[in-house]
């Protein structure tokens, strides 16, 4: 299968590429320019533009960090000059009370962008401890993908949030796979029509298709298609689509799907289960700011 699920295996986490700069440099500009506004009113009552000071990022939960470059970029944008001491890394397990990094420079900078700086970092760090989560209770039995259930113009941060936590990403957007879902089919009249169509158009990449019942994982099969979603079915409903497809198409399982729940439907010998809650409901990650004079 081409595509983000090209490189999937089970139980296998594959090397973290880093973000390219120009995927979130423009945002902390937009983020700084957001939240300082017309200046820091505060720091610049209360510090001295000629003080320096020391910093440290303290992890105050147990997470897997994500977002290390993006926060750094805050303090880089306001100080150039600040000296970064990284002492774990993207995809790293962290205890409370680790210290992640040492930031050191102009000490109005450091405060400005403190804010900024933890909002990325956490809400990263969040989306890959939640990702870690999940691949841990999946044990190698089944790959487990992220949704394009993501924050508007923030994709391309959570979606590597996922692979830092060892997930995997599926869709990037509409322009890179194709997933015929039901809405599609009613439009296009009928799931033959829709694989029709879409093999017309787009010759080269396999077909996904959505299916809501065992009647219609036979109709995905019949149509041909390689991989075939099975949504809100439930785990008997599984199983048997899964023999069903045997040979004939991968499995994804959709909705419903919890940690809990997940080494039950890995059982179910699908190949994957996508979660929309690693983008769209996790929690913060609990990341302290600590400055002292340098």
């Amino acid at each position: 299968m081409s595509g983000p699920l090209t490189h999937a295996t089970r139980g296998v986490v594959a090397p973290l590429e880093p973000l390219a700069p120009e995927a979130y440099r423009d945002l902390v500009r937009q983020a700084l320019a957001e939240d300082v506004g017309s200046g820091d009113i505060t720091t610049r009552a209360t510090v001295d533009p000629a003080q320096r000071a020391r910093a440290v990022l303290l992890a105050k939960s147990r997470c897997v960090l994500a977002g290390l470059d993006v926060a750094f970029e805050a303090f880089r944008q306001l100080d150039p000059d600040v000296a970064i001491d990284v002492r774990h890394r993207d995809g790293d397990r962290c205890e409370p009370g680790t210290e992640v990094a040492e930031v050191r420079g102009r000490a109005d900078a450091l405060l400005t962008a403190e804010r900024v700086a933890l909002n990325y970092l956490q809400r990263m760090t969040g989306t890959a401890t939640m990702a870690r989560t999940f691949v841990d209770a999946a044990a190698g039995r089944i790959i487990v993908l992220d949704t394009r259930k993501t924050t508007p113009l923030l994709r391309a941060l959570e979606k590597y949030a996922v692979r830092a936590g060892g997930a995997t990403n599926h869709r990037i957007g509409l322009y890179d796979a194709i997933l015929i879902k039901d809405n599609h089919i009613r439009l296009a009249g009928g799931v033959e029509a829709a694989v029709r169509r879409t093999r017309t158009l787009s010759p080269g990449l396999p077909v996904e298709i959505e299916a809501q019942s065992l009647e219609q994982v036979d109709d995905a099969l019949a149509a041909g298609a390689e991989l075939i979603l099975l949504d809100n079915l439930s785990t008997p409903d599984i199983i048997e689509a899964v023999r069903r497809c045997q040979g004939r198409a991968r499995t994804e399982i959709s909705g419903g799907v919890t940690v809990s729940r997940l080494p039950e439907l890995a059982a179910t010998g699908a190949d994957f289960v996508s979660v929309g809650a690693l983008t769209h409901s996790a929690p913060a990650a609990d990341i302290s700011f600590e400055i002292e004079p340098a």
